[in-house]
């Protein structure tokens, strides 16, 4: 049978590269939510690694990985164009394609150096931090880390945030395809090596069982590792002192990018279902909130522009008797828009947050004049301007006590690093993460986002409250785990004690820095790579390594 498998892969080499693309990218996507299957993602990684890797031109390794980047981000990413087409959707998908292709290339560069698992890991975070952060500031959507909320390699993240998340699981599937390669050595009784585009030298290299055992050790520690990483993470109810919230998931009239043309009737849901949790408190049947969360855009009316919709907040604060936070839509004087949380109280607003990392596209659109060439939708996108600040509002607990300060991350915002971690450097006790997922339909976006949060809460300690207009709202404990959920699209109101933390991970301490030592190892394993290949390629096609053989 296995040699059958290897005469039809020897006489149709590109056709079974492709299909085992293909085969890779499927797994990526199958890993991540509502799913469950994380463990598919070494995998993925692996069979993608097998792919690319060999001795073929760069080229090759680039088309084959941005093939499994197109199967990898297609099925996950159709929710960006449920209501505006598919052009958006696979722009979006191919552009960041190119990164898994950029992968593919790297990797098949730095496949011969010793070591070459640990190098090819560090390719995918390189690729990873590009596509999050180019162009228009990157898009993180399916980093590997956010696949992982259900996973082993979840308590990765209190180390050094969803990078070094990433990176477990990459290395473990590069650990994986090492394990695949040097066992298909041992059994090719020639001693030549196999796999992609072996050397055609006819040279005998001797069978080194000590590598086979380093990779299997590898690829077994990793995980392992982390499963030992949870022991470490915070309790449930470990902390310095609790508070009761409440996220309130109020719906909304109707789906899709004209969700908020009944604005009153959101505004309204979300006051109405504020009153019964208050009318449910003072029945004895819901413990008291020392705060309540909204959803952004639970107020697309500007409240500190019409008095009606202010009238009906702080009459909504005063039946809660808690600060509430709400998602407001605010009207610059110069006619553009800010996408706010505000505290607001009986007494009216307090401190508020602006969003910093607005989404281009949506909320704004990069050259407008040329987009919108392409769609009939352009025009649709927003004209919001980021904020600034530390990314922390301050409440007065309705049952007394310090101000609590509160880190914010509005929707798309917790998708990037930089977000949480500037509100943890501003003394965040607690994180909330409101959302508006109405423009994005019955889709697997809003378990996407919520995996996310459950990585934020790993990396930086914190109880998570996760408020969104249609669902799914979520109360998550500081070891990631969902203490209470909502169901999409029904009205629902969550109430939990959670504590209120102050000491900080090691990835809250040292931030960034794990990913920029991630990159710079494999930017000097890239150029290192480079150089060798073209050293070998000058010594002339006689040397075994010298890598001119056409790609497959």
């Amino acid at each position: 049978m296995i040699a059958r498998t290897a005469g039809l892969v020897a006489a149709h080499p590109v056709l079974t590269r492709m299909l085992c693309s293909v085969l890779a990218g499927l797994l990526l996507f199958a890993s991540f939510p509502p799913r469950t299957l994380w463990f598919l993602a070494p995998v993925g990684i692996a069979i993608l690694t097998l792919t690319v890797r060999g001795n073929g031109r760069l080229r090759g390794g680039f088309g084959y990985g941005m093939l499994a980047g197109l199967a990898f981000f297609l099925p996950l990413l159709p929710w960006t164009g449920i209501y505006v087409g598919p052009v958006p959707w696979i722009g979006l998908s191919t552009a960041l394609s190119v990164y898994v292709g950029l992968f593919g290339l790297l990797v098949r560069l730095v496949g011969r150096l010793p070591g070459w698992p640990l190098w090819a890991a560090l390719m995918w975070s390189f690729t990873e931090w590009g596509r999050s952060s180019f162009p228009f500031g990157g898009f993180p959507w399916g980093r590997l880390a956010f696949g992982q909320a259900d996973g082993w390699y979840l308590p990765y993240a209190m180390i050094g945030g969803a990078p070094v998340v990433s990176f477990a699981v990459a290395l473990t599937g590069t650990g994986l395809a090492a394990c695949a390669v040097w066992l298909l050595e041992a059994r090719n009784t020639s001693g030549d090596p196999v796999g992609p585009n072996p050397p055609r030298s006819g040279r005998s290299r001797p069978i080194s069982w000590n590598r086979i055992v380093a990779a299997a050790m590898l690829v077994a520690i990793v995980p392992i590792t982390g499963v030992i990483l949870r022991t470490a993470l915070p309790g449930p109810e470990d902390g310095n002192r609790p508070i009761t919230v409440a996220a309130i998931q109020g719906s909304v009239p109707r789906l899709g990018l004209d969700f908020n043309a009944q604005r009153r009737a959101v505004l309204d849901n979300h006051v109405k279902r504020t009153e019964e949790l208050a009318g449910a408190v003072a029945a004895g049947q819901a413990p008291q909130p020392d705060v309540v969360v909204w959803p952004e855009n639970s107020s697309d009316i500007d409240p500190l522009r019409n008095a009606d919709a202010a009238a009906l907040i702080r009459q909504a604060a005063r039946d809660i008797k808690a600060p509430i936070l709400v998602g407001a839509v605010l009207v610059n004087d110069d006619r553009t828009t800010t996408n706010s949380v505000m505290v607001w109280t009986e007494a009216g607003p307090a401190e508020r947050h602006d969003k910093k990392i607005i989404q281009p596209f949506g909320e704004y659109l990069p050259m407008r004049s040329f987009f919108r060439l392409f769609s009939e939708y352009a025009d649709r996108a927003g004209y919001f301007v980021p904020g600034h600040g530390d990314g922390v509002v301050h409440v007065d607990p309705a049952g007394g006590g310090d101000p609590v300060a509160i880190g914010v991350a509005t929707c798309y915002e917790v998708a990037f690093d930089r977000a949480f971690q500037d509100a943890m450097r501003a003394g965040a006790q607690l994180l909330t993460v409101p959302s508006n997922n109405a423009t994005f339909g019955d889709s697997e976006m809003t378990y996407q986002q919520l995996a996310m949060s459950r990585v934020r809460a790993v990396e930086h300690g914190r109880a998570v409250v996760v408020s969104v207009t249609t669902g799914v709202s979520a109360i998550i404990t500081a070891d990631g785990v969902i203490q209470q959920r909502t169901e999409q699209f029904v009205p629902a109101a969550l109430v939990a004690s959670v504590p209120l933390r102050t000491d900080t991970t090691l990835a809250t301490r040292i931030g960034p820095a794990p990913e920029r030592i991630l990159c710079i190892l494999a930017a000097v394993a890239a150029l290192a790579a480079a150089w060798r290949r073209r050293a070998h390629t000058h010594a002339g096609p006689s040397d075994p390594d010298a890598g001119t053989h056409p790609a497959r």
